[in-house]
């Protein structure tokens, strides 16, 4: 990276909560199946009658990484269960909860949580009970004991799902938290997908993941490249992933390297300005073949604009079979073998190891503790200095 590392010694991956957290997420997607299926009875109870009720809101919410969870969760179960589900910020609820929350429509609110103490996470919960007249919770979250769970444990109205224990990421940036939550939401509120689909789909995301982490040296082989700015763009879900992406990188090197993520339609609408000679751009190939097609075509316009070594495209290893249209010769490709016929949302928990991986290298790089990148307290693990201000009737 371009940027000069600080002096003191970066410390060693296998030191660093950060590497194990990114490491175990194969082997907590499983357990994600098995707590969703066990508390499936009280979560269909829940979901089914909203669900039931075409006129019904459903409403994804969180802050940072948690609402770009939702966001990739949202447009993935608007897909398949064929009505609009809603991805909005708990930051955005909180500020302007008449524009989000509709008093007269029934409304099932899922929250993600990484601690359950974010202020905005409780607030956005607390002003649906305020607004709206029928409303029901569903709390997604890696902390039994936050505040969110404690408030919605044994109401009639709410189901609490923890996440597997060790999802509750102690490092700063979420990762395990992230994708576990992103997990659970889609296995709780599709009840389309057969549960031996769910496995298949489950083992295939796991297995690419592994495969990934296993062959780590060709992430990082990305930050060996002069770069001060990288750009991650994807379509749909992955739009939502790319997100995600962006943030990882700022945090994890405490905005040293400027991350900027768009779709690649958006990103020609301006967002090109951002483009350098030392610039990253790092593209996720959805495997919906309509939509692939776009994603391609940006990735040869860039690779012409920047050189073929300075676009990266994250891919599956089977699209060919499956029928959909490859990258050109020469295009340099991250693969997760036996993911393309996985559907987008799916396909971007996987694929979101590629940013937290090249997140944590460029951290390390540049002399950063990524467990800890900012140790002074600018930015903080659980958000402070929030001022909650009452909702007057």
């Amino acid at each position: 990276m371009s940027t000069s590392p600080a002096t003191a010694a970066p410390p060693h991956p296998q030191d660093l909560h950060l590497a194990r957290e990114i490491a175990q997420q194969p082997r907590l997607w499983r357990e994600v199946v098995q707590r969703v299926a066990s508390q499936r009875p009280e979560l269909d109870a829940l979901t089914a009658p909203l669900l039931s009720r075409p006129e019904a809101r459903v409403i994804l919410t969180g802050a940072g990484s948690s609402a770009f969870a939702g966001e990739v969760a949202a447009v993935g179960l608007s897909r398949s269960l064929g009505r609009r589900i809603e991805a909005v910020a708990t930051t955005d609820l909180v500020s302007n909860p008449r524009d989000h929350l509709t008093p007269d429509v029934a409304t099932l609110l899922v929250s993600f949580a990484r601690s359950g103490d974010s202020p905005e996470s409780v607030a956005a919960a607390e002003l649906a009970d305020q607004v709206l007249g029928d409303v029901a919770h569903l709390v997604l979250t890696c902390n039994p004991e936050g505040q969110l769970a404690r408030t919605h444990r044994g109401r009639a109205t709410s189901v609490v799902l923890p996440m597997p224990e060790e999802a509750h990421d102690q490092s700063f940036a979420m990762t395990s938290s992230f994708t576990s939550m992103t997990l659970a939401a889609l296995l709780a509120l599709d009840r389309s997908v057969a549960p031996g689909v769910v496995e298949q789909r489950v083992e295939a995301m796991a297995t690419a993941a592994q495969d990934l982490l296993d062959r780590s040296a060709e992430v990082s082989a990305l930050a060996d490249l002069p770069t001060s700015r990288v750009v991650y763009l994807g379509s749909g879900p992955l739009l939502g992933l790319a997100r995600e992406s962006a943030l990882k990188l700022m945090e994890l090197t405490a905005g040293d390297v400027v991350a900027l993520a768009d779709s690649p339609l958006g990103f020609r609408h301006g967002p090109k300005a951002v483009l350098t000679p030392d610039t990253l751009v790092v593209v996720y190939l959805a495997n919906d073949p309509y939509t692939r097609r776009y994603d391609l075509d940006i990735v040869t316009e860039l690779s012409a604009d920047l050189g073929a070594e300075r676009v990266v495209v994250v891919d599956g290893a089977d699209q060919a079979a499956a029928g959909l249209p490859e990258p050109a010769p020469g295009t340099r490709t991250l693969r997760l073998p036996g993911t393309g016929r996985l559907p987008d949302a799916w396909w971007a928990l996987p694929a979101v190891l590629v940013a937290q991986l090249f997140g944590l290298t460029t951290s390390l790089a540049l002399g950063h503790t990524p467990d800890n990148p900012f140790p002074t307290g600018e930015v903080n693990r659980v958000v402070q200095g929030v001022t909650l201000h009452p909702l007057e009737a």
